[in-house]
């Protein structure tokens, strides 16, 4: 409450106006991405067909543990 009454427009003022520096102001205007989205959209689709790869080349060796079970 007591901020309120004490409260003086021009030492507000004063105060954004010495605390802002030229990068603060309208940052989002000014925003670099760090990484390229396409980079991490075709790494993920390599990782997915490696993991599809595996699973492929595991399923083709419990394939054939199963035929040489059956085969006993």
């Amino acid at each position: 409450m007591e901020a309120f009454q004490n409260f003086d427009e021009e030492q507000a003022v004063n105060i954004i106006a010495n605390t802002f520096q030229d990068d603060a102001v309208a940052y989002a205007e000014q925003y670099k991405c760090t990484i390229n989205p396409m980079d991490k959209i075709i790494q993920l689709h390599e990782e997915k067909i490696a993991l599809y790869e595996r699973m492929l080349k595991e399923k083709d060796e419990m394939m054939s543990r199963l035929e040489k079970l059956l085969e006993k």
